[in-house]
C-alpha cells in the first residue's frame, strides 16, 4: 500500500482529520485523539492501535515479524508500526486502521464523537 493511500484511507473515516504536532510528521485524529501516526512524507509505516493490551497486539508481531514492530513510546499501550510497503495484505493494514480508528473513538467522550451517519 502506499502511503498517499494509506492517508486518504484514513481521512475519510467519520471525524478524522490530518494534524502535523510534531515538524515534519503527520498524524490523523478523530477528536482530540491520535488515531494513526504516518510520520514523515517519505515514511512507509503507520503506528496504529493493535490491541487493548501489549499481549494482544503481540498477534502482529508473530505474524508479520518483518513488518510489525511495536511503537517507539507507546507499544506497551498496544500501538505498533506496520510497514506499509511488507507483507502485511492492503486489507490487514485497513483492517488494523479500522480497529484502531474505532477503539480510539471508543474512548472519547461523547461530545467529541463523530456524528455517524
Amino acid at each position: 500500500m502506499e502511503r498517499a493511500d494509506m492517508l486518504a484511507y484514513c481521512l475519510a473515516k467519520p471525524g478524522a482529520w490530518l494534524d502535523q504536532p510534531w515538524e515534519g510528521d503527520v498524524v490523523v485524529k478523530v477528536g482530540s485523539r491520535i488515531f494513526a501516526f504516518l510520520g514523515s512524507e517519505t515514511g512507509n509505516r503507520a503506528g496504529v492501535k493493535c490491541g487493548p493490551t501489549r499481549e494482544v497486539a503481540d498477534e502482529w508481531l508473530h505474524r508479520f515479524p518483518d513488518d510489525a514492530v511495536p511503537s517507539a513510546y507507546i507499544g506497551r499501550s498496544g500501538w505498533n508500526s506496520l510497514r506499509l510497503d511488507g507483507a502485511i495484505p492492503d486489507d490487514e493494514l485497513r483492517e488494523a486502521v479500522d480497529g484502531s480508528y474505532e477503539a480510539v473513538v471508543a474512548k472519547l467522550p461523547k461530545r467529541e464523537r463523530p456524528a455517524v451517519p
